[in-house]
């Protein structure tokens, strides 16, 4: 099942408005197995909106279009899909009796051209509207069907949901999942997966984002249930402990699963990060169970205050040093009373520190009273400016915890985290 999304209005198209609605229905239909093959907006013109759905048709099963469903004039779906259809508008006897109740029971009066909203092409199907005044509407057209909803996100995912995904997924033959990793680049994940790619009736998709990769296995056909499972298991195997979590399981998440199942606790001392990784730490609820708390040791003189990081190692070498970062673990391990210390230091740019370039991260994380392990992390520097600095705050982030996991469940560093020493990182 192929389907199309078309958005429609002039706010879209000239940037007034995000687009919000056409990232969340790719997600949902996706999640439901259905392949939405294009994305595509256009204005509030007659023509260009008849030629954008006529268009669709020729290259998938299915288009769902949002917005245009309104009572004022520039709101043209309705016409557009009537002349698509070569039929004319009529008026819905009930729709137009449940707008007029609708209209009183909120006490206004009803405007004449509200009841636009009553006007449907001559034998559309209608979607029922629970979360608002406008019916979507369901219209077959050579080539397949169009089903159309309102522009209010609110009301388009509600029939979604409630009218439109049933019909859909009863039709797809597709079965997907997603698997996540963390601190892999995409090219290594897909030289790696190879074999899976050449699998009957498989297909990945790569997501990255900054220092994550997720991994979408789609599978169709009859047995695509169990083709996927085939393929989940492949991925697993080839990529090995890499694959951190799956579906909607964040890895902050998976390292507070983690801590509680062994009744441990972690602090955080940050540097380059200024808070981002307690914050991170803190976005689950009930994270105070194994979140002991964090400190924020920003300028030199307060990693040593605060975390007791010799003065003679900040004097001698900065506080971008491997040392630096395993002293500030066990500074906020033992301060803290946590069972994990995690500690970054490095530079985030857009300009080098003592002779460092943009992107020098290292990351300490200190165990249950064992000396720390201290690894660089490759980052790939994101061009110049000014904007570089939150990308590499936040792949730092994603490397911490991802060396965290790591350290509790009693894995080596991994391919993402090289180990560093004082004597030549």
């Amino acid at each position: 099942m192929r389907v199309e999304l078309l958005t429609i209005g002039d706010e879209l198209l000239l940037g007034d408005t995000v687009n919000g609605n056409a990232a969340w229905m790719g997600q949902r239909l996706t999640e439901h197995g259905l392949e939405v093959t294009r994305s595509v907006v256009v204005g509030d013109e007659l023509d260009v909106i008849v030629a954008a759905v006529q268009e669709a048709l020729e290259r998938a099963d299915a288009v769902i279009t949002t917005g245009g469903l309104g009572p004022t004039y520039d709101d043209l779906t309705r016409d557009a899909l009537a002349k698509a259809a070569g039929v004319a508008l009529v008026r819905d006897p009930d729709l137009e009796r449940r707008l007029r109740e609708r209209v009183a029971a909120a006490g206004h009066e009803l405007r004449p051209m509200a009841l636009r909203m009553a006007d449907v092409p001559e034998g559309a199907g209608l979607l029922a509207n629970s979360a608002g005044s406008a019916a979507g509407l369901r219209v077959g057209l050579p080539g397949g069907v169009v089903y159309a909803l309102p522009g209010v996100p609110f009301e388009m995912r509600t029939m979604l949901d409630e009218a439109v995904l049933p019909e859909l997924a009863d039709e797809s033959r597709a079965a997907r999942r997603t698997l996540r990793t963390a601190a892999l680049w995409e090219s290594v994940i897909a030289t790696e997966l190879a074999p899976v790619e050449a699998m009957d009736g498989v297909r990945l998709a790569y997501l990255p984002e900054p220092a994550e990769v997720k991994i979408r296995i789609t599978a169709t056909g009859p047995d695509a249930p169990h083709r996927l499972d085939e393929a989940e298991a492949a991925v697993r195997e080839l990529l090995g402990d890499a694959v951190y979590g799956a579906g909607t399981e964040t890895l902050d998440r998976v390292v507070h699963r983690l801590l509680a199942e062994r009744s441990a606790t972690v602090a955080t001392a940050e540097s380059l990060t200024g808070g981002l990784i307690g914050a991170e730490l803190t976005r689950m609820p009930g994270s105070s169970a194994t979140y002991a708390g964090g400190m924020v040791a920003y300028a030199t003189a307060l990693k040593e205050v605060l975390l007791g990081v010799p003065a003679e190692l900040l004097n001698e070498g900065g506080a971008v040093q491997p040392d630096v970062a395993g002293a500030m673990a066990i500074g906020v391990r033992d301060r803290l009373g946590a069972t994990y210390g995690v500690a970054v230091t490095g530079v985030a740019g857009p300009e080098s520190q003592d002779g460092h370039p943009v992107g020098t991260i290292f990351i300490g994380v200190a165990g249950p009273g064992g000396e720390p392990r201290v690894t660089r992390p490759l980052l790939p520097v994101p061009g110049v400016g000014a904007e570089i600095r939150g990308v590499i705050r936040r792949m730092t982030v994603v490397h911490a915890l991802e060396q965290l996991r790591r350290e509790i469940q009693g894995l080596d560093a991994g391919p993402g985290g090289r180990e560093a020493r004082s004597d030549g990182d």
